[in-house]
């Protein structure tokens, strides 16, 4: 069950791994962004001055691939202006100071035999909880749930794999939370019309592997141990390895018979369906050499990473470097005041001198970035492409099919931006695409 390439990073897991989950309390200040999907960003509902509630629709909008959001606290609407979003950009947000009683709205609420719902209501709550893919990726998930007639849709493949160094909260969600994410998966398996699923985790994760085991009650869902090799848990190569169908190139895993959902995005389906609770918080890890005491925690969405890190004691010496998300696919973020979204799993900060800043030397074509793509794409080729303003020729060479793994520039010893070059020409190539 091995795939092509990769490497082996320090994974630096056992920093966090054995650290139950610790609810946060509400920060004083959430910033609700418009847009924290793939899709059209949503509009308002509220108005500066509105009271709101905790679980209230704040943001909607009418197009198929958007998500609405929702308020994460109880408080008062007090500004609607851009501000730092996890991207590194500014974007619009609903500023909302919360009242610290986190008061549910109305419509949040238990709900009985939920396993007797229609395909139809699942797929209705799904959308209107604002569920996204939480393992980094955001695509609404209502809209995985509604292939076009023509796919035929035979298995539910869930990411519990956790490749990227640091995070651990997928792991403890597996630990702590298995009968929820069983409860999700049976949901999802209804509203798709499948019978079959399988689940792949990592085997550095035995008790996660353990608790899963124990709670799934279908003989055919399996759970699946992985050997450790980053990134693993790439959508990809996650259905390659765990079903043997490819996913051709421009296709997505619905085009091979196959829906994908994060465990996160499957805890967040039983919330739900069963409780009533759109998705208004969710699990991440905040940890690295620039934290005093590294966490897993359960944060409101829109909280901002200061006040997330300052929970967790502080900086621990003097801050070099903070990524939303891990050191491998996280993005480095220029200000701490920015707030975390549906897709952020976690927090990573690094003091200062645990990295040293690479000095590119020029292309030795060693090959090295060839042996450890997963897609078999040639990193070095496309840079030099890119580098050269050659897009059309980076498409023809398969610059779209790159998932920005960084695993070439992870490897290669002239210490070449092979990743962000890469990122930058599919951004042009894409660029051209719409135009």
């Amino acid at each position: 069950m091995a795939f092509y390439g990769g490497v082996h990073p320090k994974y630096q897991k056992e920093i966090s791994c054995s650290k139950p989950f610790e609810s946060m309390p509400s920060p004083e200040i959430v910033h609700i962004f418009l847009s924290q999907h793939i899709g059209a960003p949503c509009t308002q509902t509220v108005e500066k001055g509105d009271k709101v509630f905790a679980g209230q629709k704040v943001g909607e909008s009418e197009a198929f691939v958007s998500a609405p959001v929702h308020s994460s606290v109880s408080g008062v609407v007090v500004d609607v202006l851009p501000k730092p979003h996890p991207s590194g950009l500014l974007s619009p947000a609903i500023v909302i100071q919360s009242d610290g009683q986190d008061k549910l709205h109305k419509s949040v609420k238990p709900r009985k035999n939920f396993d007797k719902l229609s395909q139809e209501k699942i797929i209705e709550l799904v959308r209107e909880a604002g569920i996204v893919g939480m393992g980094g990726a955001m695509f609404p998930t209502h809209v995985k749930l509604c292939p076009p007639e023509n796919a035929s849709i035979d298995t539910l493949v869930v990411n519990g794999a956790e490749c990227e160094p640091y995070l651990t909260c997928d792991h403890r969600l597996l630990v702590e939370e298995s009968e929820k994410i069983f409860s999700g998966m049976k949901i999802l398996m209804k509203a798709l019309g499948v019978e079959k699923a399988v689940v792949g985790i990592e085997e550095n994760k035995p008790d996660g592997i353990k608790a899963l085991s124990e709670a799934v009650e279908d003989p055919f869902i399996k759970v699946v141990s992985l050997p450790v090799k980053y990134p693993q848990g790439a959508e990809k190569i996650l259905v390659k390895v765990l079903t043997g169908r490819e996913i051709p190139t421009g296709k997505l895993p619905l085009d091979s018979g196959v829906v994908v959902e994060n465990v996160g995005t499957l805890a967040a389906v039983h919330e739900a369906v069963a409780s009533g609770k759109p998705l208004i918080e969710r699990s991440l890890t905040c940890t690295g050499s620039g934290v005093t005491e590294p966490k897993n925690l359960r944060v409101k969405i829109g909280t901002r990473m200061k006040d997330i890190i300052a929970y967790c004691g502080g900086y621990k010496g003097t801050p070099e470097r903070l990524f939303v998300g891990g050191p491998m696919m996280g993005i480095a973020q220029p200000t701490d005041e920015a707030s975390i979204i549906k897709g952020n799993n976690g927090v990573t900060v690094f003091s200062r001198g645990t990295f040293q800043d690479p000095e590119e030397s020029p292309c030795i074509r060693c090959g090295k970035c060839l042996e450890v793509c997963p897609y078999t794409l040639v990193p070095f080729y496309l840079a030099s492409l890119v580098e050269a303003g050659k897009f059309s020729r980076a498409k023809e060479w398969g610059i779209l099919d790159c998932m920005e793994c960084g695993a070439c520039g992870f490897i290669c010893p002239a210490k070449r931006f092979l990743v962000q070059r890469l990122k930058y020409g599919k951004a042009k190539v894409m660029e051209a695409g719409r135009k």
